[in-house]
């Protein structure tokens, strides 16, 4: 028992120095930040259009099939895959000749055949 009255008189005195703090609730405090001139990192192209990004493909040969045949093209010729990890084959859309190809992305493009 003279041990607990000393430690509750300590107890007490740490909250009451602590005060109270209710009026920041909500904010918080840490350093200041400034925006850099200049953008640290290349940005990461998000957007589908016309331009495929080349990278390490995960997809297997009948998942690239498929992204193609989603997009309304009918593969007329071999499906492969190149060097920059790019799935490309001959296609027909609409009676229209190209040559389709999916980036790691699944974005798929078509391109004119000879382009």
């Amino acid at each position: 028992m003279k041990l607990i009255i000393p430690a509750l008189a300590v107890t007490a005195l740490m909250l009451t120095a602590c005060g109270d703090n209710s009026s920041d609730r909500g904010q918080v405090e840490g350093p200041v930040v400034s925006g850099s001139e200049a953008p640290r990192n290349p940005a990461v192209d998000t957007g589908g259009g016309d331009t495929l990004t080349p990278g390490a493909n995960s997809f297997t040969e009948a998942q690239a099939r498929s992204a193609i045949e989603k997009q309304g093209y009918v593969i007329s010729g071999p499906l492969s895959q190149d060097a920059q990890g790019l799935w490309s084959a001959p296609a027909t859309k609409d009676g229209a000749e190209a040559v389709v190809s999916v980036d790691y992305k699944g974005d798929v493009s078509a391109a004119a055949p000879g382009r």
